[in-house]
């Protein structure tokens, strides 16, 4: 799936097991980022990403498995480790009466080596809120100064939790650019994210979890090649189209010419296409022979969320 031979690991697990009682939030799960590329964690809330995720930072402790970072475990080296890392939690409470400046001093102080403050500020477009108490920033400026505490200490590996939830566009566009840059000086990330266009944009490779396993892993392009089509069309018919006929649609569209895969879903049918031109004259004596009433079409590009519906059932902010 593209991954370069002798290339260095950032990260590395193997059978990676969490449990809660009778509960596994995490079954198994082998993975391997790479020293120098952006990794994409996706998955549905509750599929195990986020108890991967801080596994691998070093906040929980796995039930079975092993976990390297940078070549070295938690259990022997985690003051080595804590100085190598960059963590921006997917939410980040931190003391309101202390000031933009104030706070990134405080983490600069944790670490040996590290950015310059006026550099972290200004990495994050943060300088006219240097002065301002962190209980007068916005969310997406709180975002932002999380982003520069993870900067400070110069990582080598960064971890973002959902790190553009709550920006604006301009901000979210500011952050992508800070990752691509931190990547170009060699530095690795792992990154989850719930929008598509981001893993798209970021990521040399995306995995996607479910139910606590790795369920497809690879770059965008491979992933949605896989798909085997690159255009999708979601098909809506009239109310009184029952499930069970959209379903029978759906398995007389998988042969039609053109036509790669075809699924119900809630009042649609959702194809894979290969040939639009040749597919939908087939879909639509299809639905003229069932006595389905066509209410809506659409069609566009294959993306990531498509590949991610396919493979779970569901869409990702679900």
């Amino acid at each position: 799936m593209g991954d370069p031979v002798g290339r260095e690991l950032a990260v590395r697990c193997h059978n990676l097991v969490k449990r809660y009682g009778e509960l596994t939030a995490v079954d198994g799960l082998d993975l391997e980022v790479f020293r120098g590329e952006c990794f994409g964690l996706l998955g549905p809330n509750g599929a195990g990403k986020t108890t991967t995720v801080e596994i691998l930072e070093g906040l929980l402790e796995p039930t079975a498995g092993t976990v390297e970072i940078l070549g070295r475990r938690w259990a022997t080296d985690e003051e080595w480790l804590r100085q190598q890392l960059g963590v921006s939690l997917q939410e980040t409470f931190l003391p309101e009466r202390l000031t933009v400046r104030e706070i990134v001093a405080l983490f600069r102080s944790l670490f040996v080596r590290g950015r310059d403050i006026d550099e972290a500020i200004a990495m994050v477009e943060l300088r006219e809120k240097e002065q301002a108490s962190y209980a007068t920033l916005s969310g997406g400026q709180r975002q932002r100064l999380a982003v520069a505490c993870a900067l400070v200490g110069e990582p080598k590996l960064l971890f973002l939790d959902e790190p553009t939830t709550g920006l604006d566009p301009q901000s979210r566009r500011m952050l992508w650019d800070m990752v691509l840059a931190f990547k170009k000086e060699g530095g690795s990330v792992v990154l989850t994210t719930h929008y598509m266009d981001e893993a798209e944009r970021l990521c040399d490779r995306v995995g996607v979890v479910d139910h606590g396993k790795m369920i497809a892993l690879g770059t965008p392009k491979e992933l949605i090649d896989s798909l085997g089509g690159s255009q999708i069309v979601e098909l809506a018919v009239d109310e009184s189209g029952a499930e069970s006929q959209l379903a029978a649609v759906a398995d007389a569209l998988r042969s039609a010419a053109g036509v790669q895969n075809a699924r119900a879903q809630v009042g649609r049918v959702i194809l894979t296409v290969t040939e639009l031109h040749v597919a939908l004259p087939a879909v639509l004596s299809e639905l003229r022979t069932r006595g389905l009433e066509l209410t809506n079409i659409s069609t566009h590009h294959a993306t990531l969320e498509d590949v991610f519906v396919t493979l779970t059932g569901r869409a990702l902010r679900e």
